[in-house]
């Protein structure tokens, strides 16, 4: 049996690059997963990179199933827009430009 295996990784715990609150994502370099709690910058945080989240979105966007999913940092926001955004994953369902989240399953990294 291999004794280099150190945890699944579905979870992990990192230095937050920024205060984060939790539920929400966080964006370390390539990683992407979301905030299991509250924590300050430095401190450290754990990130769930996979699984379905519900996500506040931009109101005026649109999105249907299958669906590319990004997330604005600035707004703290999912958006249909690529640019100067981080991509979090797919929409698992259609979230219309009259709701005020989306369902998305992250990719992992």
């Amino acid at each position: 049996m291999a004794k280099n295996f150190i945890q699944p990784g579905d979870t992990i715990t990192i230095p937050a690059p920024s205060d984060v609150a939790g539920g929400f994502p966080v964006i370390a370099g390539d990683i992407v997963g979301i905030a299991q709690g509250d924590a300050a910058s430095g401190a450290d945080v754990d990130v769930k990179t996979s699984g379905v989240w519900e996500l506040p979105k931009v109101g005026a966007n649109d999105f249907t199933l299958g669906a590319k999913v990004y997330w604005d940092s600035d707004d703290d926001l999912a958006t249909t827009t690529a640019s100067e955004n981080t991509l979090l994953g797919v929409a698992v369902a259609a979230a219309g430009a009259s709701t005020a989240a989306v369902k998305v399953r992250l990719s992992g990294f």
